[in-house]
């Protein structure tokens, strides 16, 4: 068999190409949520492929935003410190 020593890549991709577009396409398959299929976005063109990733990010940077403030909004008074029941120890208690 014989192989080419030249890096240069005339037919094919080089192999940091070829790492973008697999990431890619394992970013819209896996995020995508089984909207896409692998055939479907490795055929399917770059600024598509792009545009589809932005609105995944988008959504996501939406929905991490969301849990921040949802965590901002759960804090615990004043003095964060953790308080026991409202019970007092006499009517726990009657033997």
């Amino acid at each position: 068999m014989l192989l080419c020593p030249s890096v240069l890549t005339f037919f094919g991709l080089t192999s940091n190409y070829r790492s973008i577009i697999f990431q890619q396409i394992h970013d819209l398959v896996y995020h995508g949520k089984g909207g896409f299929l692998h055939s479907e976005v490795y055929n399917m063109p770059i600024w598509m492929r792009r545009f589809h990733i932005q609105k995944i990010n988008k959504f996501l940077e939406k929905q991490n935003e969301e849990v921040r403030k949802q965590q901002g909004n759960e804090e615990m008074g004043d003095d964060k410190q953790v308080h026991g029941p409202n019970i007092s120890p006499s009517s726990t208690f009657n033997f």
